[in-house]
Parts: structure tokens; sequence; C-alpha cells
């Protein structure tokens, strides 16, 4: 009876090894919509569709025309995304990626080559996003200048401990556009700066003003220029008596009231000399 038992285990699992084999030796799905995900050099490659528990992907990733390296975070996962940040040292180098689909870790496979997809061609310098910047407003005392000042973004690449910031990246190639209007004025102005601290001259005095302020790099290729743009701000507006009113208009105004009170002190004292002589007059008839 144990042998005949022992038999029938033997071929059941001899059957269930023959057919797990059958199964890591079939095609496992290919990554579809492979795609570079960037901002401030934040880079991830995703794809889809999410592996079931017969398969998981592997990402390689190179330099174009050198050898291909895999991410350690990134080997026979179950996950669709992998963020390459700290990979792609070389930034201005173009990269490729493919997302291979294999065995879950612990199953070997008899296939020599995985399905694969290649993503398109990727650069960290010239494809990365701009996220918008933060700015802070400050009003000249001539109310005719105002002054913002630019925090560059920071992204998501260290030097050492340091954590470094879009200016640090693209030094003197980084250029901010700022798009400004007046508060109660549909019209655009643009003014390109080179610098972070960004100052703006012959304003309307007093006049409230809003701006935009993005990242601008002109060494990029046409669509990579701009960053994000920033939030709305707009300045206060502070007019003195001379702001809203014309010179014009107050010399007018005091020209008016100096006729206005002409006038009355003229009435006045023909009324006051009328008095008096109606005064005489009167006393003259009291004599008689």
């Amino acid at each position: 009876m144990w042998k005949i038992g022992a038999k029938e285990a033997l071929s059941a699992l001899f059957i269930d090894i023959l057919f797990f084999t059958c199964l890591v030796s079939g095609e496992f799905p290919r990554a579809q919509n492979v795609t570079w995900t960037s901002t401030n050099f934040k880079t991830l490659l995703t794809w889809g569709p999410k592996p079931s528990e017969n398969y998981s992907y592997t990402v390689e990733y190179s330099v174009v025309g050198q050898d291909r390296e895999r991410n350690p975070h990134c080997i026979q996962s179950r996950e669709t995304m992998c963020d390459l940040s700290a990979s792609l040292s070389r930034l201005r180098d173009s990269y490729i990626a493919e997302v291979l689909s294999e065995p879950p870790r612990g199953v070997a496979s008899d296939l020599v080559e995985f399905p694969h997809t290649r993503s398109q061609r990727f650069s960290p310098y010239q494809d990365t996003d701009i996220d918008r910047p933060d700015f802070t407003i400050v009003v000249g005392k001539d109310k005719r200048s105002v002054t913002l000042n630019v925090t560059d973004p920071l992204t998501a690449l260290f030097d050492g401990n340091q954590q470094q910031s879009i200016r640090d990246v693209f030094a003197d190639e980084l250029q901010y556009r700022v798009t400004y209007r007046r508060h109660s004025s549909t019209g655009k102005k643009e003014y390109t700066s080179a610098g972070s601290v960004i100052e703006l001259k012959k304003l309307d005095r007093g006049e409230s003003y809003c701006f935009e302020v993005q990242a601008y790099i002109p060494s990029r290729k046409p669509g990579k220029q701009l960053g994000a743009q920033s939030q709305t701000q707009c300045s206060k507006g502070e007019k003195s008596f001379t702001d809203v009113y014309s010179v014009p208009v107050i010399a007018g105004g005091v020209l008016l009231i100096l006729v206005i009170v002409s006038v009355g002190i003229v009435v006045a004292v023909v009324c006051l000399k009328r008095r008096r002589k109606a005064q005489e007059t009167a006393k003259e008839r009291d004599l008689l």
C-alpha cells in the first residue's frame, strides 16, 4: 500500500512540476504606456498594467549607447513605478529605459529573453518640468517701482547633504519671466530677468499691480523653456491726493475756491457798506 501511495504522490508532484514549468516558460504580458514623469529632477518611470501573481517587472536603464543598469528597488517588483531620480546622475545625457516582464522573485524561468517595452529618450537637463516659484513683493518708496524677490525652487538632487535648487543646476542659464498688469486692467506686459531679485520701474504711481513669475531657460527646446507659472500676487495700491487728481484738476479746484471766497468777501463788503449807509441815513432823519 505504501509503494502505491508513493508512486501516486510522485506522479502528482511530477505533473505539478511539469505544469509550473510550462507556466513560467510561457510569455508574460508586456508593459504598456512606459512614460517618463519628471518635475524639478524628481524623475519617475511609470507603466501598466498592475501585474498578476504570475509575473513581475524589472527596470533597466542606460545612457543611450552604453551598458544597461538596474535600480535595486525596481527588480522583480509588483509596482508600476520606478524612481530613477538618483540614478540619472549625468543630467545632460539622454537616457532610455526598458521595463522587463519577469517571473516573481524566487521563481526560475527557462526564457532566454523576457518580454520588454522600451521608453522614449529622456534628458533630465532638457526635459524635466520646472515647478512654479514663490516670490514676495516690495513696493518702492517712490510708489513707482516694485521689487520681486523670487525663491529658486528646490530640486530632488543633492550635493552631499545639501539639497540643490534649480539655480544650482542651471546656473546662469536660468532666467525668470515676469508677466504683470495693472489690477484694474487686462493688458499685460512681460519682463525677463537674469537674477532672482527683479526690479520693475516706471510703474504708475500708487497703482496696484498683479504679477506672475515663471522660470525661463532659453537654452532648452521651445516646448520646455518655460516652467510652471506662479500664483498671481498683487501689490497694494497706495495713492496720494495728487495721484488721484491731476495738477490741472487741483489747480482748477483751488481757483474755484478762491473765486467763491472772493465773491463771498465782495458780497460781505457790499452788504456791510449798505448797512452802514442805511444807518447813517436813519441818523440824519432823526436830526431833522
